[in-house]
């Protein structure tokens, strides 16, 4: 691999991106529509694992790159960027929102890549790929956008620092809203990695019954959550559980990797 190639693969994911000790998996997290890399800094800490936050263009260092409207176009740069960087071995993925659409279809075209596959497959606050069909939200109008994210639990009422950062990642939301509404799920076979997947009670972006649909995606099992809070549930208390649930993951499968004592 040249080193342009290592170089742009590394924007991809910011942060020193430690490498995992010996036996211990890494945990690459892809952000809602409108989000950043920034969402999963705490991670690490919480965890206690190595975490590989996506940064899609548009937003943080990548500010001045123009963001993506065609989701088949985002998975096929990222999956070339994750192959490229050499994270896809002993890898758990995490998706919230868009981003568990993301990581699903990463899963895909990795496997059609012939890469191995991730261990674990957690997908939250999402629908089922095949019902993405049924929104328009790209097509509101900015006060109207600006309504829904407010319905939607991600901003605090009042908050004019979030309310300023809002309007400034406008185009970057619309854009990947218009990504989610134009995508249209292949059908294939389904993924082999077992997968878990987190709804929350008051969440009506993707409700309930429309995140039970995941399960026919996998041939694996398939564990489903449904935790306290909204579509933005992982901001606050709600997200313990599914810490707990991920930590738990990242642990099985280090001791899944630990070579066998010797004497």
């Amino acid at each position: 691999m040249h080193l342009t190639e290592r170089r742009a693969a590394r924007d991809w994911f910011p942060g020193p991106g430690p490498a995992p000790a010996a036996g211990a998996p890494r945990l690459i997290c892809f952000p809602y529509a409108g989000g950043t890399a920034s969402a999963y800094r705490d991670w690490p800490a919480l965890l206690g694992a190595p975490v590989v936050a996506v940064q899609p263009p548009g937003r943080g260092l990548r500010l001045r790159e123009p963001p993506y409207t065609d989701l088949d176009a985002l998975v096929s740069d990222v999956t070339d960027a994750l192959l490229a960087a050499g994270l896809v071995r002993d890898y758990v993925l995490f998706g919230h929102s868009m981003g568990a659409l993301v990581a699903y279809e990463v899963a895909c075209a990795l496997r059609e890549r012939g890469a191995p596959g991730p261990r674990h497959l957690f997908v939250s606050g999402s629908r089922a790929p095949h019902l993405y069909a049924d929104r328009a939200d790209h097509a509101l109008g900015d006060e109207d956008l600006r309504r829904l994210v407010h319905d939607l639990g991600a901003l605090a009422p009042g908050d004019r620092i979030a309310g300023a950062y809002l309007e400034r990642r406008l185009p970057v939301l619309r854009a990947d809203l218009t990504a989610c509404e134009r995508y249209r799920w292949r059908p294939r076979r389904p993924l082999g990695c077992p997968m878990t997947a987190y709804s929350a009670v008051g969440d009506a972006l993707a409700p309930a019954p429309h995140v039970e649909a995941w399960r026919p995606y996998t041939r694996a099992s398939l564990l489903r959550r449904h935790v306290a809070g909204g579509h933005f549930y992982l901001n606050g208390p709600g997200r313990r559980p599914l810490l707990r649930d991920l930590r738990a993951e990242l642990t099985r499968t280090t001791e899944e990797l630990e070579p066998p004592w010797t004497y």
